[in-house]
Order: structure tokens, then C-alpha cells, then sequence
């Protein structure tokens, strides 16, 4: 379940044009869950209730006795893609305990800057602590001496088209920490585009980067209610397709479609 704001899951009304806006979103629904393809700039959760979340979009699937859906883990706002909202306690229950025993597989697209990656499969495997960059502003950083509470980090990740100097990667990230790919891609010298706290460049080929170039294209996971695996993918938004046409690089078809 997702951390740090204390949240009640009794319904709170949504506008029709909310309602209308988060049922867009669904890619997929069963029984047990409910997914969604979130568009970058809408977060996941805030620390102010009135805030339009995700998390408080929820509300539009409200069932008569005034429960909701519950999300089961998180994407930052600037990444869009494919997350998971369980529709019983039970269902939230089974996948908070998946992801907690890393059940869970997550496969993001990552458009980077940077020397050439070299061939075949990366590991790249370094502790991260939190830090306060600013007043307001907490990031990660790779652990020092001293710190506290370090956290073991694991990322993997391959090269999918490449220009010489920008590359689309598919991501996993086989840990679950904060900022975890951003911060790992940044410590190798290959920034996330569009990211502005790990370095990630703000323009290519002179146009403006239009936000943080990370979206989360495949989760695998175990059905909470059906049994067995499911995949859920969600297709890269306009945005992320347009950074990748103008850096001259390629979309696998079946990831272009989320068929992948």
C-alpha cells in the first residue's frame, strides 16, 4: 500500500468532467482490479486532499456502500503509464503483499541522453539514500559514508533504439526505491531527459522537452482474485512520441501499440 498520507477511503464526490476524465483512463477491469494508463502531470497522491489525484479520482468507481478502489503502489507525477488499483480490501491486501515480496514486475521506457550503452543486458546495482536538497524538496542520491537508513537499489536495463548520443531504453527496476531509475540512470551519465532534479536536458534539437521522458509501459503481476499472472501494458502517450521522433529513434511496433 502507498506511504505517507493518511487517506479516507469513504467516497468523495467528483465532478462529471472528473468522472468522465478518470474512466478515460482505464485499460483494463475485472473482478479484483482496475488499471489505468495515468498521463504525465496528474500525481498519484498530495499531502492536500482538495488536490485532483488519482487517488481521489478514485471515488468515481465508488460502489454504493461508498467504497473505492485503493491504489496499490505509485508512479511520480511526471511519469505516465500503467498502474493498479485493487477493488476489495482482500485484492488490496494480496497485491500490497506481492509487491512487498518483489512478485511484481515493472518495465518502463526511458528516452536518455549520453554516451552509447554498451551491447546486450545492464545490471546496475548501487544503495541510495534520501536527502533534502532543498527546504520541501527530498531526492535521492547514491549512499554515503555516514548516511542513514541506506537502501539497496538494483536496476536493469537494455537499449532499444539508439541516435549515437540519445537512446530508448526498457527499464526494470528490480527494486522499488524512490526516484530509483531517474537517479540511477543520472549516476551513469545518462540522464533521463526532461528530468529536472537528476540533470535530465531540458531541449533537444532545440525544442523544449516537454516533462520527465519515463513512462511505465508493463506490469506482470499475480491476480489477486483470479489467480495466475496477468500483464497489463499501456502504449506511450503522444508526448513521449513525439521526443522520440524528433531524437531520429524507433518504437518497437508492439510497444508502440502496448501490445508488448
Amino acid at each position: 500500500m502507498t506511504k505517507g498520507v493518511k487517506r479516507n477511503y469513504e467516497a468523495m464526490p467528483v465532478s462529471e468532467e472528473d468522472a468522465a476524465y478518470v474512466r478515460a483512463l482505464v485499460i483494463h477491469e475485472d473482478s479484483g482490479i482496475l488499471a489505468f494508463n495515468k498521463p504525465s502531470g496528474l500525481p498519484v497522491q498530495t499531502r492536500n486532499p482538495d488536490d485532483r489525484t488519482l487517488d481521489r479520482l478514485m471515488a468515481a468507481f465508488a460502489r454504493s456502500n461508498g467504497k473505492r478502489p485503493r491504489l496499490v503502489h505509485r508512479l511520480d507525477a511526471q511519469t505516465s503509464g500503467v498502474i493498479v488499483a485493487a477493488k476489495t480490501q482482500p485484492a488490496a491486501a494480496a497485491l500490497s503483499q506481492a509487491f512487498a515480496d518483489r512478485l511484481v514486475s515493472k518495465t518502463y521506457l526511458a528516452i536518455v541522453s549520453g554516451s552509447p550503452f554498451p551491447e546486450g543486458e545492464t545490471e546496475f546495482s548501487m544503495p541510495l539514500s534520501r536527502h533534502i536538497a532543498r527546504p520541501g524538496l527530498e531526492l535521492m542520491r547514491a549512499s554515503r559514508p555516514g548516511d542513514q537508513q541506506k537502501q539497496a537499489a538494483v536496476t536493469r536495463w537494455r537499449t532499444l533504439s539508439s541516435n549515437g548520443d540519445t537512446h530508448l531504453l526498457a527499464v526494470e527496476p528490480l527494486t522499488g526505491r524512490m526516484h530509483q531509475i531517474r537517479v540511477h540512470l543520472s549516476i551513469e551519465g545518462r540522464p533521463i531527459l526532461g528530468d529536472p532534479y537528476y540533470g535530465g536536458a531540458s531541449t533537444l534539437q532545440g525544442e523544449a522537452v516537454p516533462r520527465l521522458m519515463l513512462h511505465a509501459a508493463s506490469l506482470d503481476f499475480p491476480h489477486p482474485t483470479a489467480g495466475g499472472r496477468i500483464v497489463i501494458n499501456a502504449p506511450p502517450p503522444e508526448d513521449f512520441l513525439s521526443v522520440l521522433s524528433a531524437a531520429g529513434l524507433e518504437m518497437p511496433a508492439d510497444l508502440a501499440s502496448g501490445a508488448g
